[in-house]
């Protein structure tokens, strides 16, 4: 799998976001690209620490944790957590720059060894960071055809 801390994975993402245009199409779901955009922030926000959610109970966490890192795509219209919606308004190029910004702080984060437990799937290793990051950003892109 991919990770977010791999060079080269990292330079891919940022072709891919730079590819899109505020014209971009989604393939799938409700959200334009300037929503996806700033809703592709959130994880990197909680991972950095810029976002303090409450612990949440998720029953059924240990049965979804897995695929947030392993190789298999996730399918088109899984549900979003709620506090992750976007349907106000957003400046395409303004969440644009910003994802890139947080795309490239967590890239800086490559050789930290101790995270945060999620606030919802609790405790992932430093490899699984990198790749669950990668692997959402990775879902959005191929939404808008990046």
């Amino acid at each position: 799998m991919k990770s977010l801390f791999e060079t080269e994975s990292l330079t891919e993402i940022k072709d891919r976001l730079n590819s899109l245009t505020s014209e971009s199409e989604r393939k799938w779901g409700k959200m334009d690209v300037g929503q996806a955009l700033h809703h592709c922030q959130q994880p990197l926000n909680i991972s950095l620490g810029k976002i303090n959610l409450k612990k949440q109970f998720f029953p059924l966490a240990f049965l979804f944790k897995k695929s947030l890192y392993n190789d298999k795509p996730w399918r088109q219209n899984l549900p979003t957590a709620k506090s992750f919606k976007i349907s106000e308004n957003k400046n395409f190029e303004t969440e644009r720059a910003e994802l890139e910004k947080l795309v490239d702080e967590f890239h800086t984060k490559k050789n930290k060894t101790q995270w945060d437990p999620h606030p919802l799937f609790g405790k992932f290793t430093p490899q699984q960071w990198g790749q669950m990051q990668y692997k959402h950003l990775d879902h959005h892109l191929k939404q808008f055809g990046a």
